[in-house]
């Protein structure tokens, strides 16, 4: 409920269990708790209710992170990033803020959509794995499983992209891997830096084949 957001953090170590405890978490470092860009902060963290959000007002805290006043940081560990925000200017609104966190919430497996897509074309890793598949298909909730389970292996190095095969939006990538919808589900790895790719379509998702296509992809 929006009555537990934001958790309060009142020294380093809280702030350190925080943020190693999810995905992606989201700390405010604001010297006073009722200035206006903390009540905005709050206002965001009430409509993201599966973002963890923290608010901080110690100066231990913020020079721990090396935070200035009034700013939002988000924290992910996929590729052990970190984006800021700065709250000083009054422009920025909950809507501003919460679209900032949908922007840059880079997941063990993050889906692919026009709001992802900025913070996954900016995630320092160069290397990209995309499931493109059906999510309607029964079968989804095991591949996606299967596909999780492969992301625990190369967190750090690959980040894993999910692509649901319905989203009209999506349909200019499966063509720029030249797939039709017929040959799904596939799998595409790729190198951002130079666009070098490959591609693997599959019957059935299986751990072992995701790991043979990232390895031999990788070497």
């Amino acid at each position: 409920s929006s009555t537990e957001k934001p958790i309060l953090l009142n020294n380093i170590p809280d702030a350190e269990a925080f943020i190693s405890g999810a995905e992606v978490a989201v700390i405010g470092f604001f010297q006073d708790p009722q200035s206006p860009g903390a009540d905005r902060f709050r206002q965001a963290a009430g409509q993201i209710p599966e973002v963890p959000f923290g608010l901080s007002s110690s100066a231990a805290v913020l020079s721990h992170y090396g935070a200035s006043e009034n700013t939002v940081a988000l924290f992910r560990r996929v590729d052990n990033d970190r984006r800021d925000l700065d709250m000083n200017n009054g422009e920025v609104d909950a809507k501003k803020l919460t679209r900032f966190v949908r922007m840059n919430e880079l997941r063990l497996v993050t889906e692919y959509n026009p709001v992802t897509a900025i913070g996954v074309m900016q995630s320092s890793l160069q290397f990209n794995l995309l499931l493109m598949t059906d999510k309607m298909s029964p079968k989804h909730p095991e591949r996606m499983r299967k596909f999780r389970a492969a992301a625990e292996l190369y967190k750090g190095k690959i980040l894993f992209i999910l692509l649901d095969s319905n989203l009209k939006s999506n349909e200019r990538v499966l063509s720029y891997f030249q797939l039709k919808k017929s040959q799904l589900p596939a799998l595409a790895i790729f190198h951002t830096p130079d666009d070098e790719h490959d591609v693997l379509t599959m019957d059935e998702i299986s751990i072992e084949r995701v790991q043979d296509l990232c390895n031999r992809f990788l070497q």
